[in-house]
């Protein structure tokens, strides 16, 4: 396929207007500020990651929610913003340490898993942090024709991942929407 061809199959993604929504899951931060919704909310907390994403995601963040590593809230939570946006991007949770529950959580939610996005983070995390690359379980997946990422917490693993999110996000939509 020549590049003006494979342009011209893409350009219905151009029409998708995206909404994002936020959350960040840390029991630590939850101790510290108590429920915090709202996007104008997080420029008040120290909520690194959860900037992170604000500051470097291309597209209108609408919802931000911290909430605790509690799977039942994380439930709760993406299932009440994810009727609000075309896509939610949660970080933290995702660890080996028993209190990480976000991946057990919200996996059974989706209706398609995106496996490349999980495979392309963990190889370029290898690519800066070696072999610590293998503790990630970044995944993301389709909900009722909206996307969804978990995420690692840490700011370096969300600004990686964030440059991958902006690169795809919209073709991963019209794919999610039945578009291509």
């Amino acid at each position: 396929m020549k590049k003006h061809e494979h342009e011209r199959k893409h350009e219905h993604e151009a029409d998708i207007d995206v909404k994002a929504g936020i959350i960040t899951v840390s029991t630590s931060r939850y101790e510290r500020y108590g429920r915090v919704r709202g996007v104008e909310s997080l420029a008040k907390i120290d909520d690194p990651s959860g900037n992170e994403i604000l500051n470097g995601l291309k597209f209108d963040v609408v919802e931000y929610a911290l909430i605790p590593d509690r799977g039942r809230k994380v439930v709760k939570t993406l299932l009440e913003i994810v009727e609000k946006v075309d896509a939610v991007v949660i970080t933290g949770g995702t660890g080996l340490s028993p209190s990480d529950v976000t991946i057990e959580a919200v996996e059974p939610l989706f209706e398609k898993k995106i496996d490349g996005f999980g495979e392309i983070f963990r190889y370029l995390s290898f690519k800066e942090v070696g072999t610590a690359a293998i503790l990630s379980r970044a995944i993301a997946g389709v909900m009722d024709g909206k996307v969804v990422f978990c995420l690692p917490g840490s700011k370096n693993a969300v600004k990686l991942a964030v440059s991958l999110i902006n690169d795809s996000l919209k073709h991963i939509i019209s794919h999610a929407r039945g578009l291509r």
